[in-house]
Protein backbone atom coordinates (compact mmCIF):
# COMPACT_ATOMS: atom_id res chain seq x y z
CA UNK A 1 0.00 0.00 0.00
CA UNK A 2 1.37 3.33 -0.98
CA UNK A 3 2.41 5.64 2.46
CA UNK A 4 0.77 9.51 2.35
CA UNK A 5 3.77 11.55 1.00
CA UNK A 6 5.26 14.74 1.72
CA UNK A 7 3.00 17.74 0.30
CA UNK A 8 5.43 19.17 -1.91
CA UNK A 9 6.37 15.96 -3.69
CA UNK A 10 2.44 14.61 -3.88
CA UNK A 11 1.73 17.92 -5.43
CA UNK A 12 5.00 17.54 -8.05
CA UNK A 13 4.09 14.01 -8.91
CA UNK A 14 0.33 15.05 -9.20
CA UNK A 15 1.34 17.89 -11.53
CA UNK A 16 3.56 15.96 -13.18
CA UNK A 17 0.99 13.16 -13.86
CA UNK A 18 -1.86 15.81 -15.06
CA UNK A 19 0.40 17.37 -17.83
CA UNK A 20 1.86 14.21 -18.70
CA UNK A 21 -1.61 12.48 -19.74
CA UNK A 22 -3.11 16.21 -20.84
CA UNK A 23 -0.47 16.41 -23.64
CA UNK A 24 -0.67 12.84 -24.19
CA UNK A 25 -4.25 13.60 -25.03
CA UNK A 26 -4.52 17.17 -26.81
CA UNK A 27 -1.42 16.50 -29.29
CA UNK A 28 -3.91 14.83 -30.95
CA UNK A 29 -7.16 15.94 -29.97
CA UNK A 30 -8.04 18.36 -32.08
CA UNK A 31 -6.72 16.15 -35.35
CA UNK A 32 -8.55 13.22 -33.80
CA UNK A 33 -12.11 15.17 -34.14
CA UNK A 34 -11.77 16.76 -37.52
CA UNK A 35 -10.81 13.40 -38.96
CA UNK A 36 -12.01 10.67 -37.11
CA UNK A 37 -15.08 12.11 -35.84
CA UNK A 38 -15.21 14.12 -38.34
CA UNK A 39 -16.58 17.35 -37.29
CA UNK A 40 -16.80 20.64 -39.07
CA UNK A 41 -15.81 24.09 -38.42
CA UNK A 42 -19.02 24.84 -36.41
CA UNK A 43 -19.49 21.64 -34.85
CA UNK A 44 -15.62 21.97 -33.34
CA UNK A 45 -16.90 25.31 -31.81
CA UNK A 46 -20.14 24.24 -30.41
CA UNK A 47 -17.21 21.48 -28.67
CA UNK A 48 -15.52 24.30 -27.27
CA UNK A 49 -18.53 26.36 -26.08
CA UNK A 50 -19.95 22.72 -24.63
CA UNK A 51 -16.70 23.16 -22.28
CA UNK A 52 -16.86 26.33 -21.36
CA UNK A 53 -20.53 26.20 -20.08
CA UNK A 54 -19.62 23.57 -18.78
CA UNK A 55 -16.45 25.51 -16.57
CA UNK A 56 -19.07 28.72 -16.20
CA UNK A 57 -21.51 26.55 -14.84
CA UNK A 58 -19.48 24.64 -11.95
CA UNK A 59 -16.30 26.58 -10.92
CA UNK A 60 -18.15 28.08 -8.55
CA UNK A 61 -20.04 25.05 -6.86
CA UNK A 62 -17.41 22.79 -6.97
CA UNK A 63 -14.93 25.54 -5.36
CA UNK A 64 -17.29 25.67 -2.43
CA UNK A 65 -17.06 21.57 -1.69
CA UNK A 66 -13.38 22.07 -1.58
CA UNK A 67 -13.84 24.68 0.50
CA UNK A 68 -16.27 23.44 3.00
CA UNK A 69 -15.58 19.26 2.76
CA UNK A 70 -11.94 17.98 1.51
CA UNK A 71 -9.46 19.60 -1.28
CA UNK A 72 -8.41 16.26 -1.70
CA UNK A 73 -11.84 14.70 -2.03
CA UNK A 74 -12.16 17.13 -4.33
CA UNK A 75 -9.58 17.02 -6.64
CA UNK A 76 -10.04 13.19 -6.60
CA UNK A 77 -13.59 13.67 -7.82
CA UNK A 78 -11.92 15.90 -10.44
CA UNK A 79 -9.71 13.42 -11.94
CA UNK A 80 -12.34 10.79 -12.15
CA UNK A 81 -14.52 12.49 -14.63
CA UNK A 82 -11.46 13.95 -16.57
CA UNK A 83 -10.54 10.38 -17.05
CA UNK A 84 -14.21 9.13 -17.90
CA UNK A 85 -14.70 12.22 -20.08
CA UNK A 86 -12.04 11.26 -22.48
CA UNK A 87 -12.28 7.40 -22.42
CA UNK A 88 -15.98 8.32 -24.08
CA UNK A 89 -14.39 10.91 -26.46
CA UNK A 90 -11.42 8.27 -27.31
CA UNK A 91 -13.94 5.08 -27.31
CA UNK A 92 -17.23 6.89 -29.34
CA UNK A 93 -16.30 8.78 -32.37
CA UNK A 94 -19.57 10.54 -32.15
CA UNK A 95 -20.58 14.36 -32.11
CA UNK A 96 -22.60 13.69 -29.36
CA UNK A 97 -19.90 11.54 -27.47
CA UNK A 98 -17.72 14.06 -27.71
CA UNK A 99 -20.00 16.94 -26.40
CA UNK A 100 -20.94 14.66 -23.61
CA UNK A 101 -17.02 14.20 -22.86
CA UNK A 102 -16.80 18.18 -22.84
CA UNK A 103 -19.06 18.07 -19.96
CA UNK A 104 -17.34 15.40 -18.21
CA UNK A 105 -13.88 16.86 -18.26
CA UNK A 106 -15.08 20.04 -17.48
CA UNK A 107 -17.02 19.80 -14.18
CA UNK A 108 -13.39 17.35 -13.82
CA UNK A 109 -11.66 20.11 -14.36
CA UNK A 110 -13.24 23.12 -12.11
CA UNK A 111 -13.46 20.35 -9.57
CA UNK A 112 -9.43 20.38 -9.76
CA UNK A 113 -9.05 23.88 -10.13
CA UNK A 114 -7.98 25.75 -7.59
CA UNK A 115 -8.40 22.90 -5.27
CA UNK A 116 -4.89 21.76 -6.00
CA UNK A 117 -3.08 25.04 -5.51
CA UNK A 118 -5.45 26.02 -2.16
CA UNK A 119 -4.69 22.11 -0.66
CA UNK A 120 -0.98 23.31 -0.80
CA UNK A 121 -1.05 26.02 0.45
CA UNK A 122 -2.78 24.97 3.69
CA UNK A 123 -0.46 22.22 3.56
CA UNK A 124 3.32 23.65 3.94
CA UNK A 125 1.82 27.62 3.81
CA UNK A 126 1.61 30.19 1.40
CA UNK A 127 5.48 31.61 1.42
CA UNK A 128 6.78 27.95 0.43
CA UNK A 129 3.90 27.05 -1.69
CA UNK A 130 4.47 30.53 -4.12
CA UNK A 131 7.74 29.51 -5.24
CA UNK A 132 6.54 25.95 -5.81
CA UNK A 133 3.44 27.01 -8.16
CA UNK A 134 6.82 27.63 -10.17
CA UNK A 135 8.93 24.73 -9.53
CA UNK A 136 5.82 22.94 -10.63
CA UNK A 137 5.04 24.60 -14.02
CA UNK A 138 8.81 23.70 -14.84
CA UNK A 139 8.53 19.66 -13.74
CA UNK A 140 5.43 20.49 -15.82
CA UNK A 141 6.71 20.78 -18.63
CA UNK A 142 8.82 18.61 -18.80
CA UNK A 143 6.19 15.78 -18.29
CA UNK A 144 4.02 17.22 -21.31
CA UNK A 145 7.02 16.91 -23.27
CA UNK A 146 6.88 13.60 -22.84
CA UNK A 147 3.53 12.86 -22.98
CA UNK A 148 3.86 15.15 -26.38
CA UNK A 149 6.50 12.49 -27.82
CA UNK A 150 3.90 9.44 -26.86
CA UNK A 151 1.23 11.11 -27.96
CA UNK A 152 3.12 12.00 -31.67
CA UNK A 153 4.31 8.72 -31.51
CA UNK A 154 1.26 6.49 -31.23
CA UNK A 155 -0.72 8.82 -33.05
CA UNK A 156 0.72 8.08 -36.45
CA UNK A 157 -0.70 4.26 -35.50
CA UNK A 158 -3.62 5.55 -34.35
CA UNK A 159 -5.44 8.92 -32.88
CA UNK A 160 -7.84 7.38 -30.91
CA UNK A 161 -5.47 5.45 -28.69
CA UNK A 162 -3.72 8.21 -27.32
CA UNK A 163 -7.11 9.62 -25.94
CA UNK A 164 -7.96 6.22 -24.25
CA UNK A 165 -4.70 5.53 -22.68
CA UNK A 166 -4.49 9.64 -20.93
CA UNK A 167 -8.29 8.75 -19.51
CA UNK A 168 -7.29 5.71 -18.12
CA UNK A 169 -4.26 7.00 -16.66
CA UNK A 170 -6.27 9.93 -15.33
CA UNK A 171 -8.50 7.47 -13.54
CA UNK A 172 -5.12 6.26 -12.02
CA UNK A 173 -4.30 9.75 -11.00
CA UNK A 174 -7.47 9.59 -8.98
CA UNK A 175 -6.65 6.76 -6.91
CA UNK A 176 -3.36 7.94 -6.33
CA UNK A 177 -4.51 11.40 -5.19
CA UNK A 178 -7.08 9.26 -2.78
CA UNK A 179 -4.03 7.05 -1.57
CA UNK A 180 -0.83 8.96 -1.84
CA UNK A 181 -1.99 12.87 -0.40
CA UNK A 182 -2.00 13.34 2.79
CA UNK A 183 -4.48 16.45 4.31
CA UNK A 184 -3.72 17.65 7.46
CA UNK A 185 -3.55 21.51 6.91
CA UNK A 186 -7.35 22.06 5.85
CA UNK A 187 -10.07 22.15 8.58
CA UNK A 188 -13.21 21.53 7.05
CA UNK A 189 -16.95 22.54 8.37
CA UNK A 190 -17.77 20.57 11.04
CA UNK A 191 -20.89 18.36 10.31
CA UNK A 192 -23.10 20.15 12.69
CA UNK A 193 -22.52 23.61 10.64
CA UNK A 194 -22.93 22.38 7.35
CA UNK A 195 -26.34 23.32 6.69
CA UNK A 196 -26.31 22.40 2.57
CA UNK A 197 -27.07 25.26 0.43
CA UNK A 198 -26.98 27.91 3.20
CA UNK A 199 -23.23 27.35 4.33
CA UNK A 200 -22.29 27.13 0.36
CA UNK A 201 -23.93 30.84 -0.38
CA UNK A 202 -22.13 32.12 2.75
CA UNK A 203 -18.94 30.71 1.57
CA UNK A 204 -19.31 32.30 -1.46
CA UNK A 205 -20.62 35.44 -0.12
CA UNK A 206 -17.47 35.54 1.62
CA UNK A 207 -15.55 34.95 -1.00
CA UNK A 208 -17.21 37.96 -3.01
CA UNK A 209 -17.11 40.57 -0.27
CA UNK A 210 -13.67 39.93 -0.17
CA UNK A 211 -12.87 40.61 -3.51
CA UNK A 212 -14.96 43.43 -3.15
CA UNK A 213 -12.66 45.07 -0.06
CA UNK A 214 -9.35 43.82 -2.09
CA UNK A 215 -8.28 45.80 -5.00
CA UNK A 216 -5.38 43.41 -5.77
CA UNK A 217 -8.50 40.76 -6.04
CA UNK A 218 -10.19 42.91 -8.25
CA UNK A 219 -7.36 43.90 -10.42
CA UNK A 220 -6.76 39.94 -10.88
CA UNK A 221 -10.42 39.11 -11.68
CA UNK A 222 -10.53 41.66 -14.52
CA UNK A 223 -7.28 40.58 -16.09
CA UNK A 224 -9.23 37.13 -15.83
CA UNK A 225 -11.90 38.12 -17.87
CA UNK A 226 -10.34 40.01 -20.49
CA UNK A 227 -7.62 37.04 -20.82
CA UNK A 228 -10.79 34.96 -21.35
CA UNK A 229 -11.52 37.01 -24.07
CA UNK A 230 -7.92 36.80 -25.78
CA UNK A 231 -7.20 32.93 -25.24
CA UNK A 232 -10.47 31.56 -27.13
CA UNK A 233 -9.82 32.85 -30.02
CA UNK A 234 -5.97 32.11 -30.09
CA UNK A 235 -6.48 28.71 -29.21
CA UNK A 236 -9.27 27.82 -31.75
CA UNK A 237 -7.14 29.55 -34.66
CA UNK A 238 -3.81 29.15 -34.33
CA UNK A 239 -3.80 25.80 -35.89
CA UNK A 240 -6.10 26.86 -39.09
CA UNK A 241 -4.05 30.05 -39.21
CA UNK A 242 -0.45 27.72 -39.55
CA UNK A 243 -2.19 25.17 -42.21
CA UNK A 244 -3.92 28.10 -44.43
CA UNK A 245 -2.07 30.37 -44.36
CA UNK A 246 1.89 28.82 -44.94
CA UNK A 247 3.56 26.44 -46.32
CA UNK A 248 5.19 24.05 -43.83
CA UNK A 249 8.79 22.93 -44.85
CA UNK A 250 10.01 19.85 -46.84
CA UNK A 251 10.80 17.90 -44.50
CA UNK A 252 10.19 14.44 -45.23
CA UNK A 253 6.72 13.20 -45.76
CA UNK A 254 5.42 14.12 -41.98
CA UNK A 255 1.71 13.88 -41.29
CA UNK A 256 0.29 16.95 -39.48
CA UNK A 257 -0.20 15.46 -36.48
CA UNK A 258 3.75 15.07 -36.08
CA UNK A 259 4.21 18.44 -37.29
CA UNK A 260 2.24 20.13 -34.22
CA UNK A 261 4.02 17.92 -32.11
CA UNK A 262 7.19 19.35 -32.87
CA UNK A 263 6.05 22.31 -32.39
CA UNK A 264 4.62 21.84 -29.13
CA UNK A 265 7.91 20.22 -28.33
CA UNK A 266 9.72 23.06 -29.11
CA UNK A 267 7.04 25.32 -27.46
CA UNK A 268 7.24 23.01 -24.14
CA UNK A 269 11.41 23.46 -24.43
CA UNK A 270 11.10 27.15 -24.42
CA UNK A 271 8.79 27.72 -21.37
CA UNK A 272 10.67 25.50 -19.28
CA UNK A 273 13.52 28.03 -19.66
CA UNK A 274 11.48 30.82 -19.01
CA UNK A 275 9.35 29.92 -16.23
CA UNK A 276 12.82 29.36 -14.77
CA UNK A 277 14.26 32.76 -15.56
CA UNK A 278 10.40 34.14 -13.79
CA UNK A 279 11.32 31.52 -10.62
CA UNK A 280 15.14 33.10 -10.41
CA UNK A 281 14.41 36.63 -11.03
CA UNK A 282 10.67 37.70 -9.55
CA UNK A 283 10.26 37.42 -6.04
CA UNK A 284 6.66 35.39 -5.55
CA UNK A 285 5.89 36.95 -2.18
CA UNK A 286 6.37 40.58 -3.25
CA UNK A 287 2.92 42.48 -4.00
CA UNK A 288 5.10 44.49 -6.14
CA UNK A 289 7.02 42.49 -8.44
CA UNK A 290 4.62 40.17 -9.34
CA UNK A 291 2.20 42.41 -11.27
CA UNK A 292 5.01 44.38 -12.60
CA UNK A 293 6.31 41.07 -14.10
CA UNK A 294 2.99 39.97 -15.08
CA UNK A 295 2.48 43.48 -17.03
CA UNK A 296 5.20 43.07 -18.94
CA UNK A 297 4.91 39.51 -20.20
CA UNK A 298 1.08 40.71 -21.00
CA UNK A 299 2.90 43.33 -23.34
CA UNK A 300 4.84 40.58 -24.80
CA UNK A 301 2.28 38.37 -25.70
CA UNK A 302 -0.26 40.53 -27.09
CA UNK A 303 2.73 41.85 -29.07
CA UNK A 304 3.55 38.15 -30.34
CA UNK A 305 -0.27 37.29 -31.20
CA UNK A 306 -0.45 40.27 -33.84
CA UNK A 307 3.37 39.05 -34.92
CA UNK A 308 2.06 36.02 -35.57
CA UNK A 309 -1.39 37.28 -37.36
CA UNK A 310 0.21 39.43 -39.59
CA UNK A 311 3.22 37.02 -40.09
CA UNK A 312 4.70 36.90 -43.70
CA UNK A 313 6.41 33.56 -43.48
CA UNK A 314 6.38 30.56 -41.91
CA UNK A 315 10.16 31.09 -39.82
CA UNK A 316 8.44 34.17 -38.24
CA UNK A 317 4.64 32.57 -37.73
CA UNK A 318 6.76 30.48 -35.78
CA UNK A 319 8.83 31.96 -33.94
CA UNK A 320 6.17 34.79 -32.73
CA UNK A 321 3.93 31.62 -31.61
CA UNK A 322 6.12 30.08 -29.67
CA UNK A 323 7.07 33.43 -28.35
CA UNK A 324 2.90 33.93 -26.91
CA UNK A 325 3.31 30.19 -25.65
CA UNK A 326 5.92 30.71 -23.66
CA UNK A 327 4.69 34.29 -21.97
CA UNK A 328 1.52 32.38 -21.73
CA UNK A 329 3.22 29.44 -19.49
CA UNK A 330 5.05 32.07 -17.12
CA UNK A 331 1.56 34.05 -16.45
CA UNK A 332 -0.34 31.00 -14.88
CA UNK A 333 2.03 30.76 -11.69
CA UNK A 334 2.34 34.09 -10.97
CA UNK A 335 -1.26 34.29 -11.02
CA UNK A 336 -1.16 31.96 -8.76
CA UNK A 337 1.27 33.39 -6.41
CA UNK A 338 -0.88 36.86 -6.42
CA UNK A 339 -3.81 35.54 -5.35
CA UNK A 340 -2.57 33.55 -2.55
CA UNK A 341 -1.02 37.17 -1.26
CA UNK A 342 -4.78 38.75 -0.74
CA UNK A 343 -6.36 35.15 0.45
CA UNK A 344 -6.95 33.46 3.51
CA UNK A 345 -7.71 29.84 3.52
CA UNK A 346 -11.15 29.43 4.13
CA UNK A 347 -12.59 30.97 0.94
CA UNK A 348 -9.20 30.71 -1.11
CA UNK A 349 -10.42 27.79 -3.34
CA UNK A 350 -13.50 29.48 -3.92
CA UNK A 351 -11.72 32.72 -4.81
CA UNK A 352 -9.34 30.29 -7.46
CA UNK A 353 -13.00 29.43 -8.71
CA UNK A 354 -13.92 32.96 -9.00
CA UNK A 355 -10.74 33.79 -11.11
CA UNK A 356 -11.87 30.51 -13.59
CA UNK A 357 -15.33 31.32 -13.98
CA UNK A 358 -14.70 34.59 -15.13
CA UNK A 359 -12.02 33.35 -17.49
CA UNK A 360 -14.79 31.14 -18.83
CA UNK A 361 -17.10 33.86 -19.32
CA UNK A 362 -14.76 35.45 -21.33
CA UNK A 363 -13.99 32.41 -23.46
CA UNK A 364 -17.28 31.78 -24.49
CA UNK A 365 -17.92 35.84 -25.52
CA UNK A 366 -14.47 36.31 -27.60
CA UNK A 367 -14.36 32.58 -29.00
CA UNK A 368 -17.37 32.95 -31.23
CA UNK A 369 -16.65 36.80 -31.52
CA UNK A 370 -13.28 36.35 -32.86
CA UNK A 371 -14.10 32.99 -35.10
CA UNK A 372 -16.93 34.93 -36.50
CA UNK A 373 -14.89 37.75 -37.36
CA UNK A 374 -12.09 34.69 -39.01
CA UNK A 375 -15.08 33.08 -41.02
CA UNK A 376 -16.09 36.69 -42.69
CA UNK A 377 -12.98 38.54 -43.09
CA UNK A 378 -9.95 35.53 -42.33
CA UNK A 379 -7.75 34.46 -39.87
CA UNK A 380 -4.99 37.40 -39.74
CA UNK A 381 -7.46 40.08 -39.34
CA UNK A 382 -9.12 37.61 -36.56
CA UNK A 383 -6.38 37.04 -34.60
CA UNK A 384 -5.13 40.24 -35.01
CA UNK A 385 -7.64 41.59 -33.43
CA UNK A 386 -7.23 38.99 -30.66
CA UNK A 387 -4.10 40.38 -29.78
CA UNK A 388 -5.61 43.50 -29.31
CA UNK A 389 -7.98 42.57 -26.85
CA UNK A 390 -4.92 41.97 -24.76
CA UNK A 391 -3.53 45.79 -24.43
CA UNK A 392 -6.37 47.18 -21.97
CA UNK A 393 -4.58 44.93 -19.58
CA UNK A 394 -1.49 47.12 -19.42
CA UNK A 395 -4.10 49.95 -18.26
CA UNK A 396 -5.21 47.81 -15.53
CA UNK A 397 -1.90 46.98 -14.31
CA UNK A 398 -0.63 50.16 -14.60
CA UNK A 399 -3.57 51.42 -12.33
CA UNK A 400 -2.85 48.16 -9.68
CA UNK A 401 0.52 49.44 -9.64
CA UNK A 402 -0.56 53.09 -8.92
CA UNK A 403 -2.05 51.37 -5.45
CA UNK A 404 -0.03 51.47 -2.13
CA UNK A 405 1.06 47.69 -2.15
CA UNK A 406 -0.64 45.92 1.01
CA UNK A 407 0.78 44.85 3.92
CA UNK A 408 -1.21 41.84 4.86
CA UNK A 409 -3.61 39.60 3.84
CA UNK A 410 -7.09 41.62 4.29
CA UNK A 411 -9.35 38.57 6.64
CA UNK A 412 -13.27 38.92 6.80
CA UNK A 413 -14.90 38.64 10.40
CA UNK A 414 -15.85 34.55 10.83
CA UNK A 415 -19.37 35.87 11.24
CA UNK A 416 -19.85 37.31 7.50
CA UNK A 417 -22.91 36.18 5.79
Amino acid sequence: MISRLHPKAAFLLMTAGSSLFYDLIFTVNMVYQATVVGLNPLQLVLVGTTLEVSAFLFEIPTGIVADLYSRKLSIAIGFALIGLGFLLEGSVPQFWAVLLAQVLWGIGYTFTSGAREAWLADEIGEKEANPLYLRASQVAMIAGLVGIGVSTAIGTVSLQLPIQIGGALFLTLSLFVWIAMPENGFKPTPAEDRSSWRQMRDTAGEAVRLVRIKPALMTVMALSLVYGLYSEGMDRLWTPHLLDNFTFPSIGNLEPVVWFGMISAAGMLLSIGAVEIVRRTVDTNSPRAVPVALAIIYGIMALATVGFALAFNFPLALAALLMVRVTRSGAGPLFMAWINQNVESRVRATVFSAYGQLNAVGQMIGGPAVGAIGTLYGLRLALTIAGIILSPTLWIFQRSLRRPAPTQVVSLPSDVT
